[in-house]
């Protein structure tokens, strides 16, 4: 039976001197404790390989928050910092938990009172040990919930082996799987437009929407993820998660309320529902030397010092094989070194089924309807107008958006970062913004069975200048569809 849910008042974060931490999580935390938002006898236990005393701990975290966090959010700075404290920890080794659970305290044991909440920021070769660590220690009791962070595995089994490992502790109501682009407000906002606006919903369906279209872009090389990028890929590092769990709310039945559970089952029946990818349904690509921004940057060769066959760009045509969506193709599309940081979704509606106004030389365009996710977040709804005039050669029709900027709507909300909802939630035991292990399963499933399909093919990545938008072979994947990438 599921443990009642417990506010944790001990926040364990693994890796705590890593760079996510420093960037994020830190930021994230410090942030909430300024708006109040954090219980106030919640104290944040850091731990990683480095030796260091709590005060050097704080004088990190203070480093961090200067260069990471927006002066304006900064407020009660130091009331943040007396949270901290830290514990050196070697986790590839049983030898060190008992010290980190004394460190915690009683709150984490079966007869605390509070609870525990940890974040696992480490390599997925620790997960096992750390998780043995924890059992050692005590520290995976009843009131106990954990959350990890990607990459969890490589494919299917690997997947798997790491959720087995992680359910030998903790059972399912208790594991957090964290995609942060979930803790995205305008991603967290698509489910309210679809959801709580008559206007949508009925027209959400292949009677009326002709394709929809996601972009994931990148302006960035490898910086310093050259082994693990590598390793990975576009399709593993972009495509499996991010992408997916977009698709997953755009094509997602409406759940019978906004749970946990509700939520997460439709998302995966979207996931089971999508079609095998035929040979000719993707394109991948390898950036060579090129130049974003005006400035030239080297090819992935260059910056990898080796050939390599990982894909740096992935396009895919998707369909999802269910009532709401047959026929709509879904357009996917990621790589790095493109010409601008951008993730968007375009939502393409058919045209109207006859034009009054064509007689009179008056162009149509089908509505459309962009969400954007990053970098700035906003909702632009296009469609026809009637251009203003008194001339005798007929109407005339123009396209018209109808642009919300997320942030000019809520006139002194703070832009939060995305950890901030996800530790939040973590912090207070709300699963509904996590992957459940069975979505996760099924995303692996349908990646690995496209990546089967490029090595019965002998699929190679073909290049592509750095500072366009991938091979041009991606172009022909929609145009032979009659559509254009919205560049």
């Amino acid at each position: 039976m599921a443990a009642s849910v417990i506010s944790a008042d001990r926040l364990l974060l693994f890796g705590a001197t890593g760079d996510l931490a420093r960037r994020m999580l830190l930021p994230s935390l410090c942030a909430l404790d300024a708006d109040g938002l954090l219980p106030e006898s919640l104290q944040i236990i850091g731990t990683a390989r480095s030796e260091m005393s709590d005060q050097d701990f704080r004088n990190m975290a203070r480093e961090a928050l200067e260069t990471f966090l927006p002066d304006q959010r900064r407020g009660g700075m130091a009331h943040f910092l007396n949270k901290l404290s830290y514990q050196a920890l070697d986790a590839s080794t049983l030898e060190g938990f008992d010290a980190l659970a004394e460190k915690v305290g009683p709150s984490a044991r079966d007869d605390g009172e509070g609870g525990l909440a940890i974040f696992l920021s480490t390599a997925p070769s620790l997960f096992g040990p750390t998780i043995a660590g924890l059992q050692h220690a005590g520290l995976t009791g009843d009131h106990v919930r954990i959350g990890l962070e990607k990459p969890l595995g490589t494919d299917l089994e690997s997947s798997c082996a790491i959720n087995d490992a992680v359910a030998e502790a903790f059972s399912e109501d208790r594991i957090f799987r964290i995609d942060h682009y979930l803790g995205k407000e305008t991603v967290q906002n698509l489910l309210a437009l679809r959801f709580a606006n008559i206007l949508f919903e009925p027209i959400w369906n292949s009677n009326y929407i002709e394709h929809v279209q996601i972009t994931v872009a990148e302006t960035v090389g490898l910086e310093s993820r050259v082994a693990y990028y590598d390793d990975s890929g576009a399709m593993r590092d972009m495509v499996q998660n991010h992408m997916l769990q977009l698709l997953a709310l755009v094509a997602m039945e409406p759940p019978t309320s906004f749970d946990a559970t509700a939520v997460r089952d439709e998302k995966v029946k979207v996931l089971r529902a999508l079609r095998k990818v035929e040979a000719n349904e993707t394109v991948t690509g390898q950036y060579r030397a090129g130049a974003i921004g005006g400035e030239a940057v080297p090819g992935y060769d260059e910056e990898l010092g080796k050939d390599s066959t990982t894909e740096t760009f992935v396009a895919i045509k998707a369909h999802v094989d269910n009532w709401r969506w047959k026929g709509v193709p879904f357009y996917l599309r990621t790589g790095k070194r493109l010409p601008e940081r951008v993730t968007e979704i375009l939502v393409q509606f058919r045209c109207v089924p006859h034009s009054i106004f064509e007689s009179m030389g008056a162009g149509m365009q089908p509505n459309k309807l962009l969400i954007g996710i990053q970098p700035e977040e906003n909702i632009t709804l296009s469609f026809m107008a009637k251009v203003p005039g008194l001339g005798t050669d007929g109407v005339k029709l123009r396209e018209v958006p109808l642009e919300i900027t997320m942030p000019d709507a809520f006139v002194g909300q703070h832009r939060r970062i995305a950890y901030e909802r996800l530790l939040l939630d973590l912090i207070g035991g709300d699963q509904t913004l996590f992957v459940r292990r069975d979505e996760v399963e099924a995303q692996w499933q349908w990646v690995d069975a496209i990546r089967a399909v490029w090595e019965e093919a002998g699929t190679k990545p073909k290049t592509y200048t750095s500072g366009t938008w991938g091979p041009s072979s991606a172009i022909a994947l929609t145009e032979r569809d009659g559509v254009t990438w919205h560049d």
